[in-house]
Protein backbone atom coordinates (compact mmCIF):
# COMPACT_ATOMS: atom_id res chain seq x y z
CA UNK A 1 0.00 0.00 0.00
CA UNK A 2 1.31 3.51 -0.90
CA UNK A 3 0.30 6.92 1.22
CA UNK A 4 2.09 10.22 2.24
CA UNK A 5 1.65 8.92 5.31
CA UNK A 6 2.96 5.52 6.55
CA UNK A 7 1.04 2.64 8.62
CA UNK A 8 0.36 -0.55 8.38
CA UNK A 9 -2.42 -3.31 9.71
CA UNK A 10 -2.92 -5.84 12.01
CA UNK A 11 -5.65 -9.00 11.32
CA UNK A 12 -7.49 -9.14 14.98
CA UNK A 13 -10.72 -10.82 16.02
CA UNK A 14 -13.92 -9.46 16.45
CA UNK A 15 -13.14 -10.76 20.81
CA UNK A 16 -10.16 -8.02 20.08
CA UNK A 17 -12.31 -5.40 19.40
CA UNK A 18 -12.93 -3.45 23.52
CA UNK A 19 -17.02 -2.70 23.10
CA UNK A 20 -17.64 -5.04 19.81
CA UNK A 21 -20.39 -7.38 21.91
CA UNK A 22 -22.60 -4.61 23.20
CA UNK A 23 -22.87 -2.33 19.89
CA UNK A 24 -26.09 -2.18 17.90
CA UNK A 25 -24.63 -1.41 14.32
CA UNK A 26 -28.18 -1.72 12.94
CA UNK A 27 -28.44 1.82 11.40
CA UNK A 28 -25.98 0.84 9.03
CA UNK A 29 -27.71 -1.35 6.75
CA UNK A 30 -30.16 0.59 5.44
CA UNK A 31 -27.69 3.32 4.54
CA UNK A 32 -24.89 0.21 3.24
CA UNK A 33 -28.24 -0.53 0.58
CA UNK A 34 -27.99 3.38 -0.43
CA UNK A 35 -24.50 3.03 -0.98
CA UNK A 36 -25.41 -0.17 -3.07
CA UNK A 37 -27.88 1.93 -5.29
CA UNK A 38 -24.79 4.79 -6.06
CA UNK A 39 -22.79 1.96 -7.09
CA UNK A 40 -25.41 0.25 -9.26
CA UNK A 41 -26.04 3.69 -11.14
CA UNK A 42 -22.37 3.24 -12.37
CA UNK A 43 -20.83 5.63 -10.43
CA UNK A 44 -17.90 3.69 -7.97
CA UNK A 45 -16.11 5.20 -5.15
CA UNK A 46 -12.42 6.28 -5.76
CA UNK A 47 -10.22 3.66 -4.49
CA UNK A 48 -7.86 5.45 -1.75
CA UNK A 49 -4.12 4.27 -1.74
CA UNK A 50 -5.13 1.77 0.70
CA UNK A 51 -6.03 -0.03 -2.30
CA UNK A 52 -9.79 -1.71 -1.17
CA UNK A 53 -12.17 -0.42 -4.18
CA UNK A 54 -15.52 -0.38 -4.53
CA UNK A 55 -15.39 -3.69 -6.64
CA UNK A 56 -13.97 -4.88 -3.11
CA UNK A 57 -17.35 -3.60 -1.48
CA UNK A 58 -20.13 -4.71 -3.68
CA UNK A 59 -20.31 -8.32 -2.13
CA UNK A 60 -21.08 -7.09 1.36
CA UNK A 61 -23.17 -4.60 0.65
CA UNK A 62 -25.43 -7.06 -1.91
CA UNK A 63 -25.14 -9.68 1.32
CA UNK A 64 -26.64 -6.27 3.91
CA UNK A 65 -29.24 -6.31 1.11
CA UNK A 66 -30.75 -9.16 1.68
CA UNK A 67 -30.21 -10.22 5.18
CA UNK A 68 -32.45 -10.69 7.92
CA UNK A 69 -31.39 -8.27 10.55
CA UNK A 70 -33.46 -8.49 13.45
CA UNK A 71 -31.67 -7.40 16.86
CA UNK A 72 -28.05 -5.84 17.67
CA UNK A 73 -26.40 -9.68 17.98
CA UNK A 74 -27.85 -10.34 14.12
CA UNK A 75 -26.19 -7.61 13.10
CA UNK A 76 -22.91 -7.91 14.66
CA UNK A 77 -22.87 -11.61 13.47
CA UNK A 78 -23.66 -10.30 9.96
CA UNK A 79 -20.33 -8.45 10.00
CA UNK A 80 -18.48 -11.50 11.65
CA UNK A 81 -19.49 -13.68 8.60
CA UNK A 82 -18.79 -11.50 5.86
CA UNK A 83 -15.50 -9.42 7.38
CA UNK A 84 -12.32 -9.39 9.50
CA UNK A 85 -11.10 -6.32 11.39
CA UNK A 86 -7.95 -5.19 10.82
CA UNK A 87 -6.27 -2.26 13.37
CA UNK A 88 -4.89 0.36 11.95
CA UNK A 89 -0.91 0.34 13.08
CA UNK A 90 1.15 4.09 12.86
CA UNK A 91 4.82 4.63 13.38
CA UNK A 92 5.85 4.48 16.74
CA UNK A 93 2.34 3.33 17.96
CA UNK A 94 0.79 6.64 17.46
CA UNK A 95 -2.67 6.83 18.30
CA UNK A 96 -5.98 7.68 15.76
CA UNK A 97 -7.49 11.27 16.86
CA UNK A 98 -11.53 11.59 16.48
CA UNK A 99 -13.75 15.04 16.22
CA UNK A 100 -16.97 15.58 15.32
CA UNK A 101 -19.23 17.69 13.08
CA UNK A 102 -22.67 18.63 12.90
CA UNK A 103 -25.61 20.37 10.21
CA UNK A 104 -26.34 23.43 12.14
CA UNK A 105 -29.84 24.72 12.05
CA UNK A 106 -29.11 28.60 11.42
CA UNK A 107 -31.88 31.13 11.82
CA UNK A 108 -32.20 33.50 8.41
CA UNK A 109 -34.28 35.47 6.09
CA UNK A 110 -34.89 34.68 2.17
CA UNK A 111 -33.53 38.70 1.57
CA UNK A 112 -30.99 41.09 2.41
CA UNK A 113 -33.09 42.91 4.94
CA UNK A 114 -31.77 44.88 8.72
CA UNK A 115 -30.99 41.87 11.44
CA UNK A 116 -29.77 39.44 8.24
CA UNK A 117 -27.35 41.03 6.50
CA UNK A 118 -24.80 37.80 5.67
CA UNK A 119 -25.23 35.59 3.06
CA UNK A 120 -24.84 32.29 2.10
CA UNK A 121 -23.41 31.69 -1.54
CA UNK A 122 -24.49 29.62 -3.94
CA UNK A 123 -21.53 28.34 -6.17
CA UNK A 124 -20.34 30.90 -9.05
CA UNK A 125 -20.08 30.62 -12.78
CA UNK A 126 -16.28 31.39 -13.10
CA UNK A 127 -15.33 28.56 -10.51
CA UNK A 128 -13.90 25.87 -11.84
CA UNK A 129 -12.81 22.52 -11.40
CA UNK A 130 -8.97 21.56 -11.34
CA UNK A 131 -6.87 18.39 -12.03
CA UNK A 132 -3.52 17.56 -13.52
CA UNK A 133 -4.98 18.74 -17.04
CA UNK A 134 -5.89 22.64 -16.08
CA UNK A 135 -4.26 23.39 -13.20
CA UNK A 136 -1.86 26.32 -13.59
CA UNK A 137 2.15 24.72 -13.18
CA UNK A 138 2.49 28.23 -10.30
CA UNK A 139 -0.20 27.02 -8.78
CA UNK A 140 -0.09 24.10 -5.51
CA UNK A 141 -1.81 20.80 -6.39
CA UNK A 142 -3.51 21.50 -3.53
CA UNK A 143 -6.09 23.79 -4.95
CA UNK A 144 -9.09 21.58 -6.32
CA UNK A 145 -10.82 24.83 -7.72
CA UNK A 146 -9.57 27.96 -9.39
CA UNK A 147 -11.37 31.14 -11.09
CA UNK A 148 -11.56 31.13 -14.70
CA UNK A 149 -11.62 34.45 -16.78
CA UNK A 150 -11.06 34.62 -20.39
CA UNK A 151 -9.91 31.01 -20.50
CA UNK A 152 -7.35 32.24 -18.11
CA UNK A 153 -6.95 30.00 -14.78
CA UNK A 154 -5.93 31.61 -11.49
CA UNK A 155 -6.69 31.72 -7.60
CA UNK A 156 -10.32 31.78 -6.26
CA UNK A 157 -10.59 35.10 -4.21
CA UNK A 158 -10.32 33.97 -0.66
CA UNK A 159 -12.39 34.65 2.23
CA UNK A 160 -11.88 38.19 3.33
CA UNK A 161 -12.45 39.40 -0.77
CA UNK A 162 -15.80 37.73 -0.51
CA UNK A 163 -16.83 39.19 2.91
CA UNK A 164 -15.64 42.64 1.31
CA UNK A 165 -18.07 42.00 -1.86
CA UNK A 166 -16.73 40.17 -4.31
CA UNK A 167 -19.68 38.58 -5.24
CA UNK A 168 -22.16 41.42 -4.47
CA UNK A 169 -24.77 41.92 -7.00
CA UNK A 170 -24.18 38.44 -8.80
CA UNK A 171 -27.42 37.16 -7.49
CA UNK A 172 -26.04 34.02 -5.68
CA UNK A 173 -27.86 34.42 -2.39
CA UNK A 174 -29.36 31.68 -1.05
CA UNK A 175 -30.80 33.33 2.34
CA UNK A 176 -29.38 35.52 4.63
CA UNK A 177 -27.89 34.92 8.32
CA UNK A 178 -28.18 36.97 11.09
CA UNK A 179 -24.42 36.31 12.25
CA UNK A 180 -20.85 36.03 10.38
CA UNK A 181 -20.19 33.57 12.87
CA UNK A 182 -22.89 31.42 12.19
CA UNK A 183 -22.18 31.49 8.31
CA UNK A 184 -18.20 30.65 9.27
CA UNK A 185 -19.18 27.97 11.08
CA UNK A 186 -21.00 26.61 8.70
CA UNK A 187 -18.72 26.68 6.36
CA UNK A 188 -16.74 24.69 8.57
CA UNK A 189 -19.34 22.12 8.75
CA UNK A 190 -20.54 22.01 5.10
CA UNK A 191 -24.15 21.78 5.52
CA UNK A 192 -27.02 22.98 7.41
CA UNK A 193 -30.65 23.35 7.80
CA UNK A 194 -31.66 26.86 7.22
CA UNK A 195 -35.24 28.07 9.27
CA UNK A 196 -37.11 30.71 7.87
CA UNK A 197 -39.31 33.26 9.80
CA UNK A 198 -42.24 31.20 8.75
CA UNK A 199 -40.59 28.28 10.44
CA UNK A 200 -40.29 26.20 7.41
CA UNK A 201 -36.92 24.14 7.14
CA UNK A 202 -34.65 23.47 4.10
CA UNK A 203 -31.17 22.86 4.23
CA UNK A 204 -28.01 23.78 1.99
CA UNK A 205 -24.98 21.43 1.60
CA UNK A 206 -21.60 21.65 -0.31
CA UNK A 207 -20.94 22.61 -3.41
CA UNK A 208 -17.52 23.43 -3.65
CA UNK A 209 -14.43 25.82 -2.10
CA UNK A 210 -12.47 28.77 -3.42
CA UNK A 211 -9.81 26.08 -2.81
CA UNK A 212 -7.47 27.94 -0.47
CA UNK A 213 -6.29 25.85 1.72
CA UNK A 214 -8.36 25.17 5.34
CA UNK A 215 -6.56 26.96 8.24
CA UNK A 216 -8.67 26.23 11.92
CA UNK A 217 -8.90 29.35 13.42
CA UNK A 218 -8.65 27.52 17.04
CA UNK A 219 -4.74 26.79 16.22
CA UNK A 220 -4.28 30.86 15.55
CA UNK A 221 -6.28 31.78 18.96
CA UNK A 222 -4.30 28.88 20.73
CA UNK A 223 -0.70 29.98 19.37
CA UNK A 224 -1.36 33.75 20.31
CA UNK A 225 -2.58 32.27 23.70
CA UNK A 226 -5.98 33.24 23.68
CA UNK A 227 -7.43 30.05 24.84
CA UNK A 228 -5.72 27.47 26.66
CA UNK A 229 -4.82 24.44 24.27
CA UNK A 230 -7.05 22.43 26.91
CA UNK A 231 -9.89 24.51 26.85
CA UNK A 232 -9.81 24.10 22.70
CA UNK A 233 -14.00 23.96 21.26
CA UNK A 234 -16.21 24.96 18.99
CA UNK A 235 -17.86 26.59 22.03
CA UNK A 236 -15.06 28.40 23.19
CA UNK A 237 -14.21 29.74 20.07
CA UNK A 238 -17.59 31.09 19.84
CA UNK A 239 -17.17 32.35 23.12
CA UNK A 240 -14.25 34.29 22.21
CA UNK A 241 -14.98 35.93 19.04
CA UNK A 242 -18.29 36.99 20.93
CA UNK A 243 -16.57 38.58 23.89
CA UNK A 244 -13.73 40.16 20.83
CA UNK A 245 -16.44 41.62 18.37
CA UNK A 246 -13.63 44.17 16.63
CA UNK A 247 -11.43 41.12 16.25
CA UNK A 248 -13.62 38.55 14.29
CA UNK A 249 -12.69 39.86 10.79
CA UNK A 250 -9.07 39.56 11.39
CA UNK A 251 -9.82 36.10 12.65
CA UNK A 252 -12.39 34.59 10.74
CA UNK A 253 -10.32 36.05 7.41
CA UNK A 254 -7.02 33.89 9.03
CA UNK A 255 -9.15 30.95 7.32
CA UNK A 256 -9.23 31.89 3.82
CA UNK A 257 -11.24 28.67 2.22
CA UNK A 258 -14.72 29.53 1.68
CA UNK A 259 -17.48 27.24 0.75
CA UNK A 260 -20.25 27.30 -1.31
CA UNK A 261 -23.44 25.98 -0.95
CA UNK A 262 -26.52 24.59 -3.27
CA UNK A 263 -30.31 23.83 -1.93
CA UNK A 264 -31.81 20.61 -1.12
CA UNK A 265 -35.15 19.51 0.76
CA UNK A 266 -35.32 17.95 4.39
CA UNK A 267 -36.45 14.90 3.33
CA UNK A 268 -36.36 12.59 6.31
CA UNK A 269 -35.30 15.03 9.28
CA UNK A 270 -33.87 12.13 11.58
CA UNK A 271 -30.56 12.47 8.81
CA UNK A 272 -28.14 14.34 7.76
CA UNK A 273 -27.35 15.71 4.87
CA UNK A 274 -26.58 14.01 1.74
CA UNK A 275 -22.36 13.03 1.89
CA UNK A 276 -19.48 12.98 -0.05
CA UNK A 277 -20.39 9.40 -0.75
CA UNK A 278 -23.86 10.92 -2.14
CA UNK A 279 -25.82 9.11 0.53
CA UNK A 280 -27.46 10.80 3.48
CA UNK A 281 -25.06 11.21 6.87
CA UNK A 282 -26.89 8.84 9.63
CA UNK A 283 -26.31 10.69 13.19
CA UNK A 284 -23.77 8.63 15.18
CA UNK A 285 -23.08 5.94 12.31
CA UNK A 286 -21.51 8.18 9.84
CA UNK A 287 -17.48 9.28 9.75
CA UNK A 288 -15.67 11.26 8.00
CA UNK A 289 -11.89 10.01 6.50
CA UNK A 290 -9.33 11.02 4.33
CA UNK A 291 -10.59 9.86 1.14
CA UNK A 292 -7.24 9.85 -0.46
CA UNK A 293 -6.07 6.95 1.84
CA UNK A 294 -9.47 5.33 2.29
CA UNK A 295 -12.85 4.54 0.12
CA UNK A 296 -15.87 5.24 0.88
CA UNK A 297 -18.47 2.65 2.12
CA UNK A 298 -16.01 0.74 4.21
CA UNK A 299 -17.06 0.25 8.14
CA UNK A 300 -14.49 1.29 10.75
CA UNK A 301 -15.21 0.40 14.05
CA UNK A 302 -13.87 3.30 16.39
CA UNK A 303 -13.13 2.78 20.03
CA UNK A 304 -12.18 5.39 22.45
CA UNK A 305 -11.87 5.54 26.21
CA UNK A 306 -11.53 9.24 26.88
CA UNK A 307 -14.57 9.73 24.69
CA UNK A 308 -17.24 9.41 26.67
CA UNK A 309 -20.41 12.00 26.65
CA UNK A 310 -21.90 10.24 23.41
CA UNK A 311 -22.72 7.63 25.39
CA UNK A 312 -23.73 8.75 28.83
CA UNK A 313 -20.43 8.32 30.17
CA UNK A 314 -19.42 5.05 28.33
CA UNK A 315 -16.21 4.85 26.47
CA UNK A 316 -16.96 5.20 23.04
CA UNK A 317 -16.82 2.21 20.63
CA UNK A 318 -19.04 2.17 18.07
CA UNK A 319 -19.22 0.59 13.96
CA UNK A 320 -19.59 3.42 11.68
CA UNK A 321 -19.38 3.82 7.76
CA UNK A 322 -17.08 6.29 5.89
CA UNK A 323 -19.08 8.29 4.42
CA UNK A 324 -17.78 11.86 4.12
CA UNK A 325 -14.34 13.90 4.04
CA UNK A 326 -12.84 16.95 5.04
CA UNK A 327 -9.66 18.98 4.17
CA UNK A 328 -8.86 19.21 8.20
CA UNK A 329 -9.42 14.99 7.60
CA UNK A 330 -5.89 13.66 6.86
CA UNK A 331 -3.85 10.39 7.96
CA UNK A 332 -4.99 6.98 7.92
CA UNK A 333 -6.84 7.12 11.28
CA UNK A 334 -8.16 10.33 11.68
CA UNK A 335 -11.60 10.54 11.99
CA UNK A 336 -14.86 12.74 11.89
CA UNK A 337 -17.85 11.64 13.46
CA UNK A 338 -21.31 13.40 12.36
CA UNK A 339 -23.20 13.65 15.76
CA UNK A 340 -26.23 14.77 13.74
CA UNK A 341 -28.17 18.16 13.23
CA UNK A 342 -29.05 21.51 15.21
CA UNK A 343 -28.02 22.44 18.84
CA UNK A 344 -27.86 19.74 21.11
CA UNK A 345 -25.96 17.66 18.22
CA UNK A 346 -23.34 20.99 17.95
CA UNK A 347 -23.14 20.60 21.73
CA UNK A 348 -21.67 16.98 21.43
CA UNK A 349 -19.26 18.02 18.58
CA UNK A 350 -18.10 20.92 19.80
CA UNK A 351 -16.16 19.66 22.28
CA UNK A 352 -14.85 16.09 20.28
CA UNK A 353 -11.24 15.70 20.39
CA UNK A 354 -9.97 12.43 21.47
CA UNK A 355 -7.46 9.71 20.98
CA UNK A 356 -8.78 6.81 19.03
CA UNK A 357 -8.04 3.44 18.22
CA UNK A 358 -9.35 2.93 14.01
CA UNK A 359 -10.19 -0.56 13.01
CA UNK A 360 -11.32 -1.07 10.01
CA UNK A 361 -13.25 -3.80 8.57
CA UNK A 362 -12.62 -5.65 5.40
CA UNK A 363 -14.52 -8.49 3.30
CA UNK A 364 -13.22 -11.67 3.72
CA UNK A 365 -12.79 -12.21 -0.11
CA UNK A 366 -10.38 -8.83 -0.34
CA UNK A 367 -8.71 -9.19 3.52
CA UNK A 368 -5.92 -12.05 2.12
CA UNK A 369 -4.48 -9.15 0.25
CA UNK A 370 -3.91 -7.41 4.04
CA UNK A 371 -2.38 -10.84 5.15
CA UNK A 372 -5.88 -12.04 6.11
Amino acid sequence: MTSSQPFSLTRLAFSDLRGWEIDDPRPLFSVMRQCLAHLERGKPYRTGSLGLSASDLRPLLLAAGQAEITDAASARAFFETHCIPFRIEQPEAKPGFVTAFYEPEVEVSESEESGYPFPFYRRPADLVDLDDSNRPADMPSSYAFGRERSGVIDPYPDRSDIDQGYLKGRGLEIAWARSKVDVFFTHVQGAARLRYPDGSLRRITYDGKAGHPFSPIGKLLIDRGEIRPADISMQSIRKWLAQNPAKVDEVLWHNRSYIFFREAEVDVPALGPIAAAKVPLVPGRSLAVDRLIHTFGFPFFITSDTLTHLDSGRPFARLMLALDTGSAIVGPARGDIFTGSGDAAGEMAGTVRNSADFHILIPKQAADRFGG
